[in-house]
C-alpha cells in the first residue's frame, strides 16, 4: 500500500487543487506543494524501512486476471532516486511558477501532479501493461500543460510532441502485446509480469524486432538522435513548470525504460545493437551541442544542450559495465538538477526583461546580480566543471564506455569541449558586455532564492560527495546485469 500511495497521492492532489481555485487563487499551489511534500515523505518512510536486497519493497495485487495483469510495482536504489528527483523538482516546479501561471491555477496543477503521478508509476510498475498504462498516464496532462499555458507557438509544439510521444508509445504497445503473446505460445499462459518475460527465450530475430519497438519508444523519449526533433519546440514554448519537469523528469522515463527493459529483456539484441546505439549516443553529444551553439533563443539552446547530455546517457547504458551504469544514473540526476535550474533561470529572465532572445541581452549582471551569479554557476555546472555533478556523471559514462568502445568515447568526448563553448557564450551574451535592455524588475526575492539554493547545494553535494548515491543505486544496477546475465545463459542453453 505504501507503494501505491506514491501515485495515489499526486493523484488525489491534483483532483483537490482543481477544486480549490474557487476558494483562494492560492490554494491549489498550496495543495501541490502540500501533495508533493507528503509523497516525497513517504518515500524517503520506504526508503528508511525497506526490506533488504535489491528490492526495497514490493506491491503485487491482482487487476485483471482473465488478461494476466497485475497491479505490481517495485521500489528498488534505480527507481528511489528517480522518485525523489521527480517529486523534488516537481515542488521546485511549483514554488519557482508561483506567479507565472496567473490563470486557471486550479486546472494547471491538476495536469501538472497528474504527470507526476504517472511519472512515479512509470518508475515503479512491474506489470509492462500498466506500464504502459502510466507512460501515456503523464503524456496526456503534459499535452495540456504545453498547449495551454505556454507561449506564443504552444499548439504547433504541443502537437509534434503528442505525435512523437503516441506514435512511439503505439509502437511500444505492439512490442508488450508481441512479447506476451509469444510467452503466451510457449507456455500456454498470457502474462505481463516483468520477471515472468525476463525468464523467456526468444529467438534472435524475434527478439531483435521487439526490443527495436521498445527501444524507439525510449529514444524518441530520451531524446536519442535522430528521434529528436519535438523537444526543441515541446521545451522552448511550455511553461516554466512544464520545461523543469520535461527536461528533469521526462526525459528520465526513456532512459529509465532502457535500464530497466530493453536490455534485461532482450540481452543478446541488445548487445548486437549496441554498436549502433552507441554510434546514436556519439552523434547525439555533438550534434547536440552544435545546435545549442547556434541559437539566439535561450531556452532553446537549454533545450538542445540536453540533446547532448542524454546523448552520453545513451552511450554509457549500451556500454552497460559498472562504471558507464553508476555514470548514467549519476548524469540523469545531474541533469534533471542543472538543466531543470537553468530552465527557472529562463523564466525567471523572460518576467524581467520581456525576452528570451540572446541579441537583446547583455550586461544584465550589473542590474541582476544575484540572478546572474546563479546563471553562471548553472551554466559551468551544465559544462560539466568538476566539483559538480555532471562532471562526475559525464566522466563515469566516458570511462565506463571506453572500455566497451574506445572510438565512439573519444568521439563523445569531444563533446565536452562544445558544452564550454555554448555554455560560456550563454554567460558572456546574457549577463556581460553592453546593456541592451533595462529592467526595473527587482532582482531574485526570497522564495526564488531559496529555489535556487536549494538545487545550488544538490548539484554540489552530487559533485563532491557522490559515494552515497552510488551506494544507493548499485544493488539495483548489479541486479540488472545478474538478471541480464542469467537471461543471456538461459537463451544461449535454448534448443
Amino acid at each position: 500500500m505504501m507503494l501505491a500511495s506514491l501515485i495515489i497521492i499526486p493523484a488525489l492532489g491534483a483532483i483537490l487543487a482543481w477544486r480549490s481555485e474557487r476558494l483562494h487563487p492560492d490554494a491549489p499551489r498550496w495543495i501541490a506543494l502540500g501533495a508533493l511534500a507528503a509523497a516525497l515523505a513517504v518515500t524517503v518512510a520506504v526508503w528508511m524501512h525497506g526490506q533488504d536486497g535489491p528490492w526495497l519493497a514490493e506491491t503485487n495485487w491482482s487487476w485483471i486476471p482473465q488478461l494476466g495483469i497485475a497491479f505490481r510495482l517495485g521500489l528498488d536504489g534505480l527507481s528511489l532516486l528517480l522518485i525523489l528527483l521527480t517529486l523534488a523538482l516537481g515542488i521546485l516546479a511549483v514554488a519557482a511558477s508561483w506567479t507565472e501561471i496567473a490563470e486557471r491555477t486550479g486546472l494547471f496543477h491538476l495536469t501538472l501532479l497528474l504527470t507526476l503521478a504517472g511519472v512515479v508509476g512509470v518508475f515503479l510498475a512491474l506489470d509492462l501493461f500498466l506500464f504502459f498504462f502510466f507512460w501515456e498516464l503523464m503524456l496526456v496532462p503534459m499535452y495540456f500543460i504545453i498547449a495551454v499555458w505556454g507561449h506564443e507557438e504552444r499548439i504547433g509544439a504541443a502537437i509534434k510532441f503528442f505525435i512523437f510521444t503516441q506514435g512511439s508509445g503505439l509502437l511500444m504497445l505492439i512490442a508488450i502485446l508481441a512479447i506476451a503473446l509469444v510467452h503466451l505460445q510457449a507456455t500456454g499462459r498470457l502474462t505481463f509480469d516483468y520477471f515472468e518475460l525476463m525468464g523467456m527465450a526468444l529467438g534472435p530475430d524475434v527478439s531483435l524486432f521487439i526490443m527495436l519497438g521498445f527501444f524507439v519508444a525510449f529514444a524518441v523519449k530520451l531524446p536519442a538522435f535522430p528521434f529528436h526533433p519535438w523537444l526543441p519546440d515541446a521545451h522552448t514554448q511550455a511553461p516554466t513548470a512544464g520545461s523543469v519537469i520535461l527536461a528533469g523528469v521526462l526525459l528520465k522515463t526513456g532512459a529509465y525504460g532502457l535500464l530497466r527493459f530493453v536490455v534485461p529483456l532482450f540481452p543478446d539484441a541488445a548487445m548486437r545493437f549496441a554498436p549502433i546505439a552507441m554510434l546514436l549516443g556519439a552523434i547525439g553529444v555533438l550534434y547536440g551541442a552544435v545546435l545549442a551553439f547556434a541559437q539566439n533563443d535561450v531556452k532553446r539552446l537549454v533545450a538542445d544542450s540536453s540533446i547532448s547530455h542524454m546523448g552520453f546517457v545513451l552511450l554509457g547504458i549500451f556500454a552497460w559495465n559498472a562504471l558507464a551504469l553508476k555514470g548514467v544514473v549519476v548524469q540523469m540526476i545531474a541533469h534533471g538538477i542543472s538543466t531543470g535550474a537553468l530552465f527557472i533561470i529562463v523564466g525567471l529572465l523572460q518576467e524581467r526583461i520581456h525576452t528570451r532572445d540572446l541579441r537583446l541581452m547583455g550586461g544584465l549582471s550589473a542590474q541582476l546580480p544575484r540572478l546572474s551569479m546563479i546563471g553562471l554557476f548553472f551554466a559551468i555546472a551544465t559544462l560539466g566543471l568538476p566539483g559538480l555533478g555532471n562532471f562526475v556523471g559525464e566522466f563515469l559514462v566516458l570511462l565506463g564506455s571506453f572500455d566497451a568502445n574506445p572510438p565512439l568515447t573519444i568521439v563523445a568526448a569531444a563533446g565536452l569541449v562544445a558544452a564550454v563553448i555554448y555554455a560560456l557564450t550563454l554567460v558572456q551574451r546574457a549577463f556581460h558586455g553592453e546593456l541592451r535592455r533595462s529592467s526595473s524588475a527587482p532582482d531574485l526575492c526570497l522564495r526564488e532564492m531559496a529555489v535556487m539554493a536549494v538545487m545550488m547545494i544538490l548539484i554540489l553535494w552530487l559533485g563532491v560527495r557522490p559515494q552515497p548515491l552510488l551506494d544507493t543505486v548499485s544493488p539495483a544496477l548489479l541486479n540488472l546485469q545478474k538478471l541480464d546475465a542469467s537471461h543471456a545463459a538461459l537463451t544461449e542453453h535454448q534448443p
